[in-house]
């Protein structure tokens, strides 16, 4: 297997044969940290957070300075503070991540046309076919951490392996900045040693379960009866022991969508004003319907979310006749299953809108369509956003007096 330093130069341990890796996994290494610091480099070398400020907000990013001790994405960003008290706390800057995530993407497609975006910041990419031009595997992947670092300014971890899911453990083991080649032969040895729980879909209760047949490594469940697996496990068993013996027959998909989009806010103080929450949906949806336009697809179904202050959680959803991709239509959907589903006023602390029953977007609308005029402002706010950048132009009821807010997040669910 084959790693590097962390810098440009290769470092070869044993021989490295790559033929027949030709799945690459393309990770950026702590994507928001490393965007914040590349537009100001004065962060550098020093522990810090992507999150908001307060005491509700949860850890979006976090630097390597910063996970030094202890701090992780999704921790609440007081309990991260309280690990690292020295960090330092900037504001996410969505749109701006979207920005080079999206000429990331470009750059991947530059190697190969077979791309499979996982999420913001990461994607599968299938280089079989571009070996003649680019050379192999391995050099390909390097090319791709130059390209990316000279383009971007930013760091990118690479996976290569005959699996997709090979190459996903291999690129985390190359983080930070780094280059891991999984030889074909090689990948019993690469995986058999690693614990169960490097396995997909082994959280703590499949542990327990695998623990107490005396499987504690992935060897262990190589070497179990796959039947004994199916009977403690179901159908999950069969796919644990496949993946243990390097089995995952999985190709790239370049056409494969997104099941769902959508984006929630968490409240820094308990909201009880239904003005406020329907201002909270209308920017919800407009960034929802924004997203769906840019991937070129619709939704069938509206769902929403809200958390309340003793945080009970609830979801209400319905579907939609036709699809759409308009941030009206989904805001209207939206504010009416707000009213069927908060009668008593109970106080919200966190509210989201998502899209679901994604499809292609045909382009076309149905022969009559309520939506024409709302269709038809978006796409030309869409085109001014695409010439002057986003939030250039909104919502005019979303002017003026805004809730204060500790982070809102973006759900891309595949």
């Amino acid at each position: 297997m084959g790693k590097t330093d962390g810098s440009d130069r290769q470092v070869t341990v044993g021989p490295v044969d790559d033929t027949g890796a030709h799945i690459l996994h393309v990770d950026m290494d702590a994507f928001y940290a490393s965007v914040e610091v590349l537009d100001r480099p004065e962060l550098a070398g020093k522990p810090l957070i992507v999150g908001h400020a307060s005491g509700r907000s949860v850890v979006s990013s976090a630097s390597y300075e910063a996970r030094r001790f202890g701090v992780r994405s999704a921790m609440p960003v007081a309990q991260a503070l309280r690990l690292c008290p020295d960090a330092i706390t900037v504001d996410p800057r969505m749109e701006r991540y979207a920005e080079l995530s999206r000429q990331v993407m470009q750059i991947f497609r530059r190697a190969t046309p077979l791309v499979e975006p996982v999420s913001i910041d990461e994607a599968f990419l299938d280089v079989a076919g571009a070996r003649k031009l680019l050379g192999s595997p391995a050099h390909i992947a390097a090319q791709l951490r130059e390209w990316v670092r000279r383009e971007t300014g930013l760091p990118a971890s690479v996976g290569v392996a005959g699996t997709k899911f090979v190459a996903k453990l291999a690129s985390g083991r190359a983080k930070p900045d780094g280059l891991l080649v999984v030889p074909v032969a090689q990948t019993l040895d690469f995986l058999h040693p690693l614990p169960v729980g490097a396995l997909w879909g082994v959280g703590p209760s499949t542990q327990t379960a695998l623990a107490g047949l005396g499987l504690r490594t992935v060897a262990d469940i190589a070497a179990a009866p796959v039947e004994l697996l199916e009977k403690r496990l179901g159908v999950g068993g069969r796919r644990l022991w496949q993946l243990s013996n390097g089995i995952d027959v999985r190709e790239v998909e370049t056409t494969r969508l997104e099941k769902s989009i959508g984006h929630e806010e968490t409240f820094e103080f308990d909201v009880t004003d239904p003005a406020v929450l329907r201002r909270e949906l209308l920017r919800l949806a407009s960034r929802a319907a924004e997203r769906l336009r840019q991937a070129s697809v619709a939704g069938r179904t509206v769902n929403l979310k809200l958390r309340f202050a003793d945080f009970r959680t609830i979801s209400r959803s319905r579907t939609l006749p036709e699809p759409t991709s308009v941030g009206r239509r989904i805001y209207e959907e939206a504010v009416a299953l707000l009213d069927e589903a908060w009668r008593e006023r109970v106080p919200v602390r966190l509210i989201g809108v998502r899209v679901e029953q994604l499809e292609p977007d045909a382009g076309q609308p149905a022969l009559w369509d309520p939506d024409e005029d709302w269709r038809e402002t978006e796409r030309a706010v869409d085109g001014i956003a695409a010439k002057f950048g986003a939030g250039v132009l909104g919502p005019a009821a979303l002017l003026g007096t805004k809730p204060r807010r500790v982070g809102e997040s973006d759900h891309y669910r595949g």
